[in-house]
């Protein structure tokens, strides 16, 4: 993502580069559901060469959905047109939908619960 990397536990974040501020949220999703043991090692060779599957996108996406909704921003923000491959106008229709794709991860991690959601019981995995 243009002006954003992931270093360990740590965003970092090129000012003049960054392209779509609502790609922060989405980079966090990624920290905060990798595991504790594997999340110091995102973005150096250490991490799981299949790092992120497809379930950790989901759940990243998901995840940056909650905490978009806690924050009240506009979804429009953090699913910009310029990313989800070309899947944003439908990713917020299936939210404002209440269809969260990929919620039983989010219990799985012990993150929220499907009565509650989009509440989280706590942020990080």
């Amino acid at each position: 993502m243009p002006g954003l990397r992931i270093e360990g536990g740590t965003i970092l974040m090129d000012l003049e580069q960054l392209k779509y501020p609502g790609d922060l949220l989405h980079e966090a999703g990624h920290i905060a559901t990798t595991e504790e043991t594997s999340r110091p090692f995102i973005g150096t060779p250490k991490i799981s060469a299949d790092w992120p599957t497809d379930g950790d996108e989901i759940a990243a996406i998901l995840w940056s959905y909650a905490a978009a909704n806690h924050l009240q921003l506009n979804l429009d923000i953090v699913f910009h047109p310029g990313g989800y491959k070309d899947d944003s106008e439908w990713l917020i229709e299936q939210f404002n939908s209440k269809n969260y794709m990929g919620l039983p991860l989010l219990e799985w991690m012990s993150l929220c619960t499907k009565e509650e959601f989009p509440k989280m019981n706590k942020w990080l995995r």
